[in-house]
C-alpha cells in the first residue's frame, strides 16, 4: 500500500460578512490539521465570506476585503495544502471560487461551473460560470476540485476526470431540508457512476437567517459505497486517509429519524440566529397550546433555560387547563415565567372603540385585538430587555392566514413557520422521548387545538382537519399540484378549494412575517415568491 494521503475535512460554521473571523476559523482548522499530520484541508464553499452573502457580493469593497484576507491567510499556510472557498474577481467578473494554497501562495484557482438559480439559490445574480477543470497532485494522487452544484449534474466532475483526476474534493454549502442527506448520497453516486472518482464532500454547518446548514460531510468510494460520514449539525475537523484508490476509514452512522434531524435543525437555527445577531435571550408568549410549547422547548435546548423567558397572558377566555399546563411545563423546563392578564387592556380598548363600533356585531376584530394586546406586551418586554420575541405560528397557520398581523405574528424570529401542525405533534413526541424525560405535558398534546379567543373555540371550527389541510398545502405549495389534481388524489373538493383560496389571499400577511428556519424543500421565504396582487386562479 502507498503512503496514504491524509485529507482533513474542516466542517466549520462561517459567519456571513465576518471575513477576518472566518479567516481565523480556517487558519485554526489548517493549523490543527497540520499538527495531526494532514496533507490537505478541505473547507466549505465560500467559507471565507460565509454563505449566502447575497447582495454583499455586489459591493466592490466586500470582494476586495475577501481578496486581502485570502492573501493574508495564504501567507500563513505552510507545509500543508488548503482548499479555501471565496468570491473571486477576475477579468472584471465575479466567480464562486476555490483557492488551492500551499507554502504561502495560491497555486491553483477553480471557478464553480454550475450556478444554481432555483429554490433558495440566486447564484446567477452574482457570479459567472467557470469552464476549466482544476487538478493538482499530492503524494502521487491527482486531485480534482468541484464546488457544490458542480456535482448535482454531469459536466464538471467529468471535466476533472478528463484532466487526470483520481480523487474529487468537493466544497459545499448545501442547506438542510428533510431527507436531504440521502439525496446528496444519491446525486454523488450518479457522478461516481459517470466518472469512477471517489469523493470527499465537505459541507458547511450553521444557521444563516432562514437557512440551516447541517454539515454531515462524507466520503464515498469509487463504487459509491459510503465509507465515512461526519457529525450532523456541529463543527468538526475530521481526518480521512486515501490509498490505492479507496478511503481507509469505515464509519457509517446509524439511520436517524427525520424528527431528530428537523429538531436539531431548529435548535441550531435558533442558536445561530440569536448568537450571530447578538441577542441576549428570547421571549416566548405561552398559550397552553402545542405550538408555543414546542417553541419553548427548542429555545431552551438552543440557548439554555437562563436565556429564555416565558410569558402567559390569559384573557377571560383562557381555560384553567391552559394555565395549569403552562405552569407545569415551565416547572419542568426551568425558565423564568410571568403571567400578565390582558382583561384590563381588553376593557380599555373596548371603551375606546365603543363609539366607532356602535351598532356593529362582534366578530374577529375583537378576537384580533386580544392577540395584538399580547403582541404589544411581548414587544414592550423585548424593547426593554433586548431579548428577541420568538413567534410560535406553524406552517399550516402561515399558509391559511390563521394568525394575526401585529399580534401573534409580532416578533423577530419564527421558529416553526416551516413545520406543519401535524409534524409539530411528531416533534413534541420525539422531544418527550429523549433522555431526561418529557418536557411537554400530555394535556397539551391531547387536547383539541384552540386559539381561545372566544368561548369554546376550536381550530377545526374554521379549518379542515389538520391531517387533511397539511396534505393539501404540501401538494399545492411544495409539489405544484393544481386543485383539480389534489381533488383527484381523494381530498374533499370543498376543503381543497377553500385551503388554496386561503393560501392565495394571505400572501400579504406572510410578507410581513419574521424569518424562520426552513426545513422543507419549499418554505415560505426565499423559495416562495408569489405576487400579492394577482388575479390568476388555477383550477
Amino acid at each position: 500500500m502507498k503512503t496514504p494521503l491524509c485529507v482533513a475535512i474542516a466542517q466549520i460554521n462561517s459567519v456571513v460578512g465576518d471575513i477576518s473571523g472566518n479567516a481565523r476559523r480556517i487558519l485554526e482548522a489548517v493549523t490543527r490539521a497540520k499538527a495531526a499530520g494532514a496533507d490537505v484541508v478541505l473547507t466549505p464553499e465560500l467559507a471565507l465570506c460565509g454563505y449566502p452573502a447575497e447582495d454583499l457580493l455586489l459591493r466592490p469593497a466586500f470582494i476586495d476585503t475577501c481578496a486581502d484576507e485570502l492573501a493574508a491567510l495564504a501567507a500563513q499556510v505552510q507545509g500543508i495544502t488548503a482548499l479555501v472557498g471565496y468570491p473571486a474577481l477576475f477579468g472584471g467578473e465575479r466567480y464562486n471560487a476555490a483557492a488551492v494554497i500551499r507554502d504561502g501562495r495560491i497555486t491553483h484557482t477553480y471557478f464553480k461551473h454550475r450556478l444554481p438559480n432555483y429554490e433558495v439559490f440566486d447564484e446567477e445574480r452574482y457570479f459567472e460560470p467557470g469552464v476549466e477543470a482544476c487538478v493538482f497532485e499530492l503524494k502521487g494522487v491527482k486531485i480534482g476540485v468541484n464546488i457544490c452544484a458542480d456535482v448535482w449534474e454531469a459536466g464538471a466532475a467529468d471535466g476533472a476526470r478528463e484532466a487526470g483526476a483520481e480523487l474529487l474534493l468537493v466544497l459545499n454549502a448545501s442547506p438542510f431540508h428533510m431527507n436531504k442527506q440521502q439525496l446528496r448520497y444519491d446525486v454523488l453516486r450518479e457522478r461516481i457512476a459517470d466518472t469512477g472518482l471517489p469523493v470527499a464532500y465537505c459541507n458547511l454547518v450553521g444557521g444563516q437567517d432562514e437557512l440551516v446548514f447541517d454539515g454531515g460531510s462524507f466520503a464515498l468510494d469509487e463504487d459509491g459505497t459510503l465509507a465515512w460520514q461526519g457529525e450532523m449539525f456541529a463543527e468538526a475537523l475530521s481526518l480521512l486517509h486515501f490509498a490505492d484508490g479507496r478511503w481507509q476509514e469505515r464509519k457509517v452512522p446509524e439511520a436517524r429519524p427525520v424528527e431528530a434531524d428537523v429538531y436539531q435543525a431548529l435548535v441550531l437555527g435558533v442558536r445561530d440566529y440569536l448568537g450571530k445577531n447578538g441577542f441576549p435571550g428570547a421571549l416566548i408568549g405561552l398559550s397552553g397550546g402545542v405550538d408555543s410549547a414546542l417553541t419553548l422547548a427548542i429555545a431552551v435546548d438552543a440557548l439554555g433555560a437562563d436565556k429564555v423567558r416565558a410569558v402567559m397572558m390569559p384573557s377571560p377566555y383562557t381555560a384553567q387547563m391552559s394555565l395549569d399546563d403552562s405552569r407545569e411545563m415551565v416547572r419542568r423546563i426551568g425558565v423564568r415565567y410571568d403571567e400578565i392578564a390582558i382583561e384590563p387592556a381588553m376593557n380599555t380598548f373596548a371603551a375606546m372603540l365603543a363609539p366607532q363600533f356602535a351598532g356593529l356585531p362582534e366578530d374577529t376584530t375583537e378576537e384580533n385585538l386580544q392577540s395584538r394586546i399580547r403582541g404589544m406586551i411581548l414587544m414592550a418586554l423585548s424593547n426593554k430587555t433586548g431579548a428577541i420575541v420568538l413567534t410560535t405560528g406553524n406552517k399550516s397557520e402561515m399558509a391559511t392566514g390563521y394568525a394575526t398581523l401585529y399580534g401573534d405574528m409580532a416578533g423577530g424570529f419564527a421558529v416553526i413557520k416551516d413545520i406543519y401542525k401535524t409534524f409539530v405533534y411528531r416533534l413534541c413526541a420525539w422531544r418527550n422521548a429523549q433522555p431526561g424525560g418529557p418536557v411537554i405535558p400530555d394535556n397539551i398534546l391531547t387536547r383539541p387545538p384552540s386559539a381561545e379567543l372566544k368561548p369554546d373555540q376550536c381550530d377545526q371550527d374554521s379549518l379542515p382537519p389538520y391531517e387533511v389541510l397539511d396534505a393539501i398545502i404540501a401538494a399545492y405549495m411544495e409539489d405544484d399540484r393544481s386543485p383539480r389534481e389534489i381533488v383527484a388524489q381523494g381530498y374533499p373538493e370543498v376543503d381543497v378549494y377553500r385551503a388554496v383560496a386561503m393560501l392565495r389571499r394571505n400572501e400579504y400577511k406572510r410578507r410581513q412575517s419574521p424569518p424562520g428556519v426552513r426545513v422543507t424543500q419549499r418554505g415560505f421565504g426565499k423559495d416562495w415568491r408569489y405576487p400579492i396582487t394577482s388575479r390568476y386562479r388555477d383550477a
